[in-house]
């Protein structure tokens, strides 16, 4: 399967876990099917990055859908009061923000000093974003204004799947270039967080309706299908579907449910 190929797979599992997500009464197993979603737009996302012509004009790209999308939550989350589900999904900005990261390593081996730079500069915005984080909530009362000011001013915490899906993106862009080192690293972190799950569940019940992320390894073998090649693209589809499929379904939701 080429690149566009899991692309599309991701956004049908994507829009599975959305409509359970925003529209009350439909069946868990719908979120268990949207747990592939993730993983699959991570890496496809990496590879995007590694082939990319243009890494600058990539990230601001995500940046600007991040903060479009921020904007738009932060509307809807405060013109309806008391939502069956607000909304918190804004996956550019954890895409930004791995593409950051990675991009840092890959200059600081190029240049040394001012990699390291870089790094620290990085590391005292992220202390300085959450500090505006946490302050713009005790001073500002609306409706999810935190992940807002984590998307204007990309935070490592306050962002869709916080740092773990962060950690998760740059794990796979460099365990990506071979079958073997994917099932490895992707392997190895879906077998700790279903060890971490299970130590902090209450059993059975616990992982199938409350804490069901585990379900993630479950995109395995859609990632071992991949052969390396991009498809037609389809670019712009995807980052104009994901805003405002979520929006139809938010407002479905709690407009009409």
């Amino acid at each position: 399967m080429n690149s566009t190929t899991i692309k599309i797979l991701a956004l049908v599992f994507m829009l599975i876990d959305h409509i359970a997500e925003f529209i009350p009464g439909i069946p868990v197993w719908f979120r268990w099917i949207g747990r592939l979603s993730a993983p699959l737009f991570l890496y496809t996302m990496v590879w995007g990055l590694h082939y990319t012509h243009n890494r600058i004009k990539y990230l601001k790209r995500m940046y600007w859908f991040g903060t479009f999308m921020a904007i738009i939550n932060l509307i809807l989350n405060n013109i309806i009061k008391n939502p069956y589900s607000p909304i918190t999904n804004n996956i550019f900005v954890t895409f930004f923000l791995i593409g950051i990261i990675i991009s840092i390593r890959e200059y600081k081996k190029e240049n040394p000093i001012e990699g390291r730079k870089l790094m620290r500069n990085f590391i005292f915005f992220q202390v300085f974003s959450s500090m505006i984080c946490i302050l713009g909530i005790i001073i500002i009362p609306l409706n999810n204004l935190i992940m807002f000011i984590g998307a204007i001013l990309p935070n490592l915490i306050f962002n869709e799947g916080s740092f773990i899906f962060v950690f998760l993106g740059v794990l796979m862009y460099y365990f990506k270039d071979t079958k073997l080192k994917t099932i490895q690293a992707y392997g190895l972190f879906c077998i700790a967080y279903f060890l971490l799950s299970l130590s902090a569940s209450d059993g059975l019940h616990h992982l199938l309706f409350v804490d069901y992320q585990w379900m993630m390894i479950l995109a395995f073998p859609f990632m071992l299908c991949y052969n390396g090649k991009k498809g037609t693209g389809l670019k712009y589809f995807f980052y104009f579907f994901y805003p405002i499929h979520i929006i139809i379904l938010y407002l479905i939701g709690n407009l009409i449910f």
